[in-house]
C-alpha cells in the first residue's frame, strides 16, 4: 500500500494536459505565531509583520503576514498535484502580491498547467509550465505566480 502511495503523489510529463486546473486541498490557516517565526527564521523585521502595535497604525489596522510565508504555502499545498515527482524546479516568475493577508486568514491555492515540452537537455524529462493562485477563505486572489519545473517522463513512452 505505501508503493501505491508514492506512485500517486505528483505527475509525469504524461500526465500533465494544458489547460487542466487543479485545486489543492486542504487550506491553511495563518496564525500570528507563524507569521512571526517566518518573519524571525527569515530575518525580516519590518515592523508590519512583528509589532502589533505598528500593524494597528498602519492603514490595514493590523499586522500583514509576510507575503514570502504566503507563497511558501501556496508553493506547499501544489507539491502533490504539481511538483512531487518534480526532479527539480527550474524558476519562479511573476510573482505577484494582489491583496494583503492577515492573521487568521485561510489560504487555498488552485493551478492551472500553461504549456508543457520534452526537455532538449535531457529526453528522459519534460518542462512543464503551471500558474498558481492563492485565495483566501473568502476566494480573494492574494497571490500568484508562474514556475517551470522539470518532471520525469514515463519510460517506454512517446510524446
Amino acid at each position: 500500500m505505501n508503493d501505491r502511495l508514492v506512485q500517486q503523489y505528483g505527475r509525469c510529463y504524461e500526465d500533465f494536459e494544458v489547460g487542466t486546473v487543479y485545486e489543492h486541498r486542504p487550506g491553511r490557516t495563518i496564525t500570528p505565531y507563524d507569521n512571526m517565526s517566518f518573519s524571525l527564521m527569515t530575518q525580516n523585521q519590518h515592523p508590519a509583520h512583528i509589532d502589533h502595535f505598528y500593524g494597528s497604525q498602519t492603514r490595514f489596522g493590523e499586522p500583514l503576514v509576510v507575503g514570502l510565508l504566503v507563497l511558501s504555502i501556496s508553493v506547499g499545498q501544489s507539491v502533490a498535484d504539481i511538483s512531487g515527482k518534480a526532479v527539480a524546479n527550474l524558476g519562479y516568475d511573476d510573482v505577484r502580491h494582489l491583496a494583503p493577508t492577515f492573521h487568521g486568514d485561510t489560504i487555498y491555492s488552485e493551478t492551472e498547467v500553461l504549456d508543457k515540452r520534452l526537455s532538449r537537455k535531457t529526453p528522459t524529462t519534460g518542462v512543464v509550465h503551471v500558474r498558481t493562485l492563492a485565495r483566501n477563505q473568502r476566494s480573494s486572489p492574494v497571490l500568484s505566480f508562474e514556475r517551470h519545473l522539470l518532471v520525469p517522463v514515463l519510460e517506454g513512452e512517446e510524446d
